[in-house]
């Protein structure tokens, strides 16, 4: 039976709060759910569902940043990478998340198989390298409760993309268990943060076109030399 945790949380709002609820809720949730666009985070008793389409500034910044990703790495071929931005990520029973970002590198990357479950299962497949959250009305939530997922999966690198504030506040898992912001990524080397943050910028002299942006930084990497793989 599903529990009531359900009928609270399907209920769409722009403002989604924590609810308390099981792992049994969250799978019931998660396969029952007649909505379409939801995502779905769950973190040791707690559930947080994300109701609704994506808004303009969320699906052009997310993809803006899905086209950043293939042309650096057009640019640097030597490094296989993979992006799941979206896919359910699940620690069974603990934790589970849908990042809007969700970068793999190398060729060991989860693939589905028939019969088995579609989503993520980290007790099969490694933690992704990089993943990333578009912080367009979620920024206090991106910033503290799944920050601390993520710290608590043990991701590598965490970003979180404000929209309103134009900043890419990149996170550095460190030898204590613990996140440090930084100003170079650790998943794409040599790359600087500020150059993301100046590609939300050009955002809106080329009137929100994210292609527009995409090329622009394809330029702006063109003349970068490889540097060492995580």
């Amino acid at each position: 039976m599903v529990s009531a945790i359900h009928k609270t949380v399907c209920l769409p709002s722009p403002y989604p709060v924590w609810q308390r609820a099981t792992w049994e809720d969250y799978l019931a949730y998660r396969d029952g759910s007649t909505i379409e666009t939801v995502k779905l985070f769950f973190n040791n008793g707690y559930l947080w569902a994300e109701m609704g389409g994506e808004g303009i500034n969320h699906a052009t910044v997310s993809r803006l940043f899905t086209m950043l990703f293939a042309f650096w790495f057009t640019h640097f071929p030597e490094q296989i990478a993979t992006e799941l931005g979206g896919c359910q990520i699940e620690n069974p029973g603990l934790q589970a998340v849908a990042p809007d970002l969700v970068l793999y590198l190398g060729a060991d990357v989860p693939r589905w198989q028939a019969g088995e479950s579609r989503y993520i299962d980290l007790t099969r497949w490694r933690v992704p390298n990089l993943v990333g959250e578009i912080a367009d009305t979620t920024l206090a939530t991106d910033l503290d409760e799944k920050k601390q997922i993520y710290l608590a999966l043990g991701v590598p690198e965490y970003w979180v993309i404000d929209v309103q504030g134009q900043r890419v506040l990149a996170f550095r898992l460190q030898s204590d268990g613990h996140y440090q912001q930084v100003v170079q990524s650790i998943a794409l080397p040599g790359l600087a943060i500020p150059l993301l943050e100046e590609a939300l910028q050009r955002l809106e002299a080329e009137k929100g076109s994210n292609i527009r942006v995409a090329g622009w930084f394809a330029q702006a990497i063109a003349n970068l030399e490889p540097q060492g793989q995580p």
